[in-house]
């Protein structure tokens, strides 16, 4: 596979989650949270966004979230439950992006803010129309999503590198 292949990063932030007296890397999805991440599913789906591999931040509220998306996937893809995920600062999420095997095409993420959304406006030297600034001005809310492209390898995954080609919310 040539290093020049078009590349998908899928980037979720999980869904909304309940504040309890669990440590917060426990917390449970809210009722809220758990009719969202389906319907975040079923866009994914159709939009055509099918990743080979998915990486998921082990906190409660990211593997639940990650749970409800891919029941409404066409296919599973292979997920990879890493702990580097939680609280994970944008240098060590473009880390582990950096860490991808060149033979996957399209990669998931599935984390938690402020990462998530300082990782989709870190890549985006583009974007389509003014998905940018959408972006931006939502925050990256919960059950959002965002899906950047870029060529090349993932050992060159850096600032600016990406087009966000969509990006989603279930209230926007």
């Amino acid at each position: 596979m040539s290093v020049d292949t078009p590349r998908r990063i899928v980037l979720l932030r999980h869904a909304k989650a309940e504040w309890s007296n669990d440590s917060d890397h426990e917390r449970p999805l809210a009722d809220r949270g758990r009719k969202d991440a389906p319907v975040a599913g079923r866009w994914l789906a159709g939009a055509g966004v099918t990743p080979a591999l998915t990486l998921c931040s082990t906190a409660a509220r990211t593997r639940e979230t990650w749970k409800l998306v891919v029941s409404e996937l066409p296919h599973r893809p292979k997920t990879v439950y890493d702990e580097r995920l939680y609280e994970a600062s944008l240098g060590e999420l473009i880390a582990l992006l950096n860490e991808t095997s060149d033979e996957v095409d399209d990669l998931m993420l599935v984390g938690h803010n402020p990462g998530v959304h300082d990782l989709a406006d870190a890549l985006a030297g583009e974007a389509e129309g003014d998905l940018l600034a959408r972006m931006n001005r939502s925050g990256f809310p919960t059950s959002a999503m965002a899906v950047l492209t870029f060529n090349g390898s993932w050992k060159a995954v850096e600032h600016g590198i990406g087009r966000l080609v969509a990006f989603w919310s279930p209230h926007a």
